[in-house]
């Protein structure tokens, strides 16, 4: 009895040191918390449960079976965020570093086992060089279990990826699959092959940052959704994050205590609009203003910045944001735009988060590059994703709303149920100097009868009331009532029934 609580000790040690002091060094010296570091961060204190302590690799090639660490590379187990439970694993960068092998996935695979069946989100620390490469087809398969297991998970349990180190090879892919991926600056990478190999493939000089690192990635590929300055930062917006979400896709959305009245009125709305319609104003002021005491978790917020989403609250309870932003291409849709905003949608759809709507978008930005990659496509994405929807869907259409755009962001057509609209609001096939052109092309050259028909089609349609004469605007609202008549809507629809026709799965344009 002694010699194996003896042993124990020994062995929980052992764990606890993963590769050693100097290794744990070197991981501080390059500004990075230790893997076990970065869960003390990330959970309530003392709430942590390891799982799989004692689990070592089963590798006998190329003297692996002389170096065996317990716990292999990854720290495993559950725990609780301001009281919530969640499953997590933590890469160990200090052991093998932090390369994927069989029972390193193995023990992966577990905690996400474990979450689906109880209904508990997961979130993975990644810092990991990948397949660990001793191991060969037997580290492959442990990818493959665990792409598996996001695959099963998605749109049942939430899954956020912390990017706190360098992901190269298969360890991108898993992140990838989840919903959300948050980067640390100037320490984390994802790549599917690095520098090195791109040179010598394509001849392409490029570092680590420029190729992958968290700026790259939350700009411009949009791999990403948000980066921070170092690991607690990260951790600590992962725990305010974490308070939006739900635990699955059976539970509905967390509640928490505001004081915020519902029926706050702000005056200040009533005049965001500017008296011309071709000034730009920030759609973040709206959003701000009208969610919980100003509280608005933006996600992407760096990339395709015409659009823009994220997270707040009414009346204590989590919805999901989408608003034009016309201060970047005057709000225009393009490509990034529509994989953003439709990936977000389908994210919310699939938890149970209303969607609240803000339109000011001016149509599909038109261009031969967007042509050319696809906008067709792409934007598609984002119309199918509104129509999927069974959430309760809220829109607030502030000022444009034209063309195309107008079906996609929410309307009445895509089974909105509210469809409000400001005084302020124009809907419309185009704006009124294009559609002149268009219907009246014979008098191009008389710029006086250009003016007056500009002028009758503004009378005609620079105005929300022909669209809710149709029906298609439920009601015309003062900008400084916005909150009030968002809130009485979600009581509404609180217990919203809808179900789409029985299939398999869609077939969403990817």
């Amino acid at each position: 009895m002694s010699s194996n609580i003896a042993e124990l000790e020994k062995r929980r040690e052992a764990a606890r040191m993963g590769g050693g002091q100097k290794r744990i060094d070197a991981q501080h010296s390059k500004g990075r918390l230790t893997a076990r570091e970065r869960l003390d961060v990330l959970l309530d204190e003392g709430s942590f449960e390891e799982l799989d302590m004692y689990v070592e690799h089963n590798c006998t090639d190329f003297g692996m079976e002389a170096t065996k660490i317990p716990g292999d590379g990854v720290v495993t187990g559950s725990g609780t965020i301001n009281g919530r439970l969640v499953y997590v694993f933590s890469q160990d960068f200090t052991v093998f570093g932090g390369s994927l092998s069989e029972r390193h996935a193995q023990k992966i695979c577990k905690v996400m086992d474990n979450a689906m069946k109880v209904g508990a989100p997961v979130i993975g620390i990644n810092d990991s060089g990948g397949a660990r490469i001793q191991e060969g087809v037997a580290s492959l398969g442990g990818y493959a279990e665990v792409f598996q297991r996001n695959t099963l998970a998605s749109g049942v349990v939430p899954q956020l990826s912390l990017i706190m180190g360098p992901c190269a090879g298969g360890a991108v892919y898993s992140p990838a699959m989840t919903d959300f991926i948050f980067m640390v600056k100037d320490s984390s990478y994802m790549f599917v092959t690095g520098p090195d190999v791109v040179k010598t493939v394509t001849n392409e000089v490029v570092t680590q940052e420029e190729l992958g690192g968290a700026v790259s990635h939350t700009s411009k590929s949009g791999v990403a959704d948000n980066a921070f300055e170092n690991d607690i930062e990260a951790l600590l917006a992962a725990r305010d994050f974490f308070d939006y979400l739900p635990e699955n896709n059976r539970m509905g959305v967390p509640e928490r205590p505001t004081s915020d009245p519902y029926d706050r009125v702000e005056p200040s709305l009533d005049t965001v609009i500017p008296a011309s319609a071709t000034m730009p104003y920030d759609m973040h002021e709206v959003i701000r203003k009208t969610v919980d005491e100003g509280d608005f978790f933006e996600v992407q917020p760096t990339h395709a910045g015409n659009i823009i989403v994220g997270f707040g609250r009414i009346e204590g309870r989590t919805v999901g944001v989408v608003a034009n932003q016309p201060t970047v291409l005057a709000g225009c849709l393009d490509i990034n735009a529509s994989k953003k905003a439709g990936r977000f949608v389908r994210f919310c759809d699939a938890f149970e988060i209303p969607i609240i709507t803000f339109v000011d978008v001016p149509g599909f930005l038109p261009g031969v590059s967007q042509e050319h990659n696809g906008i067709i496509k792409h934007g598609a994405k984002l119309l199918f994703a509104y129509a999927e929807a069974t959430v309760p869907k809220i829109t607030v259409i502030t000022r444009k709303a034209y063309g195309g755009a107008y079906d996609v962001m929410a309307s009445k057509h895509l089974r909105g149920d509210l469809n409000y609209a400001w005084p302020t609001a124009e809907i419309a096939v185009m704006g009124a100097k294009g559609a002149v052109e268009i219907i009246f092309r014979s008098d191009i050259g008389d710029p006086e009868k250009i003016a007056e028909r500009t002028k009758e089609y503004e009378d005609r349609f620079a105005n929300p009331f022909v669209a809710a004469s149709k029906g298609f605007i439920d009601e015309v609202i003062y900008p400084h009532s916005t909150r009030k008549r968002i809130a009485l809507g979600l009581r509404k629809l609180r217990n919203k029934q809808l179900e789409n026709p029985w299939k398999k799965h869609d077939n969403i344009p990817l």
